[in-house]
């Protein structure tokens, strides 16, 4: 099958600009792709606030007398539900923001979400929190990974950092917002208790499904659909350079494959897997998994127990203590946002990682052991929660979101970030709903398995990831034919194998 070629697109800039939009952000001295930026962060904000939120919820004492006792299989069942559909829904969200756009993809997501906690909200029983939770999942799954997508295509690159730290700066605030809201409502009697965090996210997921679509599309999206004209207005009101998407728009012509508005479903997904991308697909796959392996979302899902475990005896001091961590992890956001388009991906991968790895074995090895149970064990352990806590947020948090969609290519970028996301809630899944059975088996195993999956990355990170901040598309793909390391060694080996070689052909000259 053959495709039309692709027209040749020419940008005019005029000297003054007739958007309105446009010429109030010029006197603010605002970029125009702040606003958007900030916007759609609040989808990272659902995520978080359901994050803090659903821990403590199925242990309060007013959740108990509406549904009665949960035992450790249905309560990961409870807060693995939404993971579990959001990881199905992902699989396409990509393709059908690449037909419909980023925003509109949003929009369709936050509503379903809304949906899904309306129901959750007004539940009477178990099975219909349940449903709640499954069809608010699912939109999650369809709006989570085209936040990432637009946010990066909306930033220059050498911001690309700082953008992406809103929107994990306002998931940190939603899981320290879930976590108080559910300290403050626990005093309650009845059920406005639970109920009162579930309502809340409704009413923010439906306030971004309205306004989401009255911000401008990504130029890079408009350029892929053939509306070169809506591209320059767009990329215009968002303040940025026209050269960066003419770029980023020849590069991706020159290269293989067709617009991936243009392509079906196997098409994409084959294109995935492509000669010159394939690796970068693994690798994505690798990280977001691992993300979700090293063990944070059982320890932000399960704080009010892990901390219960550790010596906090009453419901009151561990949700104090899980709101403090929410506390920390905004607290370290905010501050190391503001440097992450300075320091290296590669080194807070890398150095994060062993500080992660270092946390979960020291505190499996405590468990391990009888040093648990002794006061200064209990207080290491809980240092140790923080620690990693701090490191997680510091590093990973900020940095596998964006390794993982900024090294696609634009034809694979939402196909790609999507599958990313499908793999990451799908190990997130599995780490939700074994977390409590695991803790009842064992009180050591789980961390020791996410020190060792934490670990592992760090070994794969050393060896194969490239520095990919601040980088232009041409200059990624020389970047992810090899690493530092990669090419240290080859040329210490073709060095050799060089002179060897000359030694054996001199003779015959």
């Amino acid at each position: 099958m053959e495709f039309e070629p692709r027209p040749q697109i020419h940008f005019q800039v005029s000297a003054t600009s007739s958007v309105p939009l446009v010429r109030a952000f010029e006197k603010l001295r605002i970029p125009g792709y702040v606003w958007p930026t900030l916007f759609t962060a609040f989808g990272g904000f659902l995520w978080g606030f359901d994050t803090g939120s659903i821990g403590p919820i199925i242990v309060m004492p007013q959740f108990e007398s509406q549904f009665g006792s949960v035992s450790p299989t249905v309560q990961g069942l409870l807060v693995s539900s939404m993971i579990a559909t959001a990881a199905l829904s992902a699989v396409f969200s990509g393709a059908l923001s690449d037909r419909i756009s980023r925003t509109y993809t949003i929009s369709l997501g936050a509503f379903v979400f809304s949906v899904g906690c309306a129901i959750a909200c007004s539940a009477k029983a178990l099975p219909q929190l349940f449903i709640g939770r499954c069809i608010a999942g699912f939109g999650e799954g369809i709006f989570i990974s085209p936040i990432t997508v637009y946010v990066i295509e909306i930033s220059p690159p050498s911001k690309r950092g700082r953008t992406m730290t809103t929107v994990q700066l306002l998931n940190t605030i939603g899981v320290a917002s879930g976590y108080f809201t559910c300290f403050g409502t626990v005093k309650h009697a009845g059920s406005f208790s639970w109920r009162l965090p579930l309502g809340l996210q409704a009413v923010v997921a439906i306030l971004l499904a309205i306004g989401i679509p009255f911000f401008p599309h990504s130029p890079h999206w408009l350029l892929s659909v053939g509306r070169a004209a809506d591209a320059e207005k767009a990329t215009l009101t968002l303040g940025l350079h026209l050269t960066e998407i003419r770029k980023e728009d020849e590069a991706s012509a020159s290269g293989p494959g067709v617009a991936a508005a243009k392509q079906g479903f196997k098409q994409q997904a084959k294109g995935l897997w492509a000669k010159d991308v394939r690796f970068r697909t693994f690798f994505g796959l690798f990280l977001m998994g691992m993300q979700q392996a090293c063990g944070i979302d059982a320890v932000l899902y399960y704080a009010p127990v892990l901390f219960q475990q550790a010596g906090l005896s009453t419901t009151s001091a561990s949700f104090l203590a899980s709101g403090v961590s929410g506390i920390v992890m905004v607290v370290l956001t905010a501050g190391c946002g503001f440097f992450q388009d300075k320091w290296s991906r590669r080194a807070q991968m890398i150095s994060g990682g062993s500080v992660i790895a270092g946390c979960m074995l020291i505190m499996g090895a405590l468990y391990a052991s009888d040093a648990a149970q002794t006061h200064a064990g209990e207080r290491t352990l809980i240092a140790l929660i923080y620690i990693f806590i701090a490191a997680f947020i510091s590093t990973w948090a900020m940095v596998i979101r964006v390794v993982a969609s900024e090294m696609q290519p634009r034809r694979t970028r939402a196909a790609a970030t999507s599958l990313a996301q499908c793999f990451g809630w799908a190990v997130n899944w599995i780490i939700a709903f074994s977390t409590p059975l695991f803790l009842t088996r064992s009180t050591s195993g789980p961390y020791l398995l996410f020190g060792a999956c934490s670990l592992l990355t760090v070994l794969v990170c050393v060896v194969f990831q490239p520095e990919t901040k601040g980088l232009s598309l041409d200059m990624l793909d020389q970047e992810f034919q090899d690493t530092k390391l990669q090419s240290a060694v080859k040329r210490y080996f073709g060095s050799k194998s060089s002179s060897h070689s000359t030694a054996i052909e001199l003779p015959n000259m």
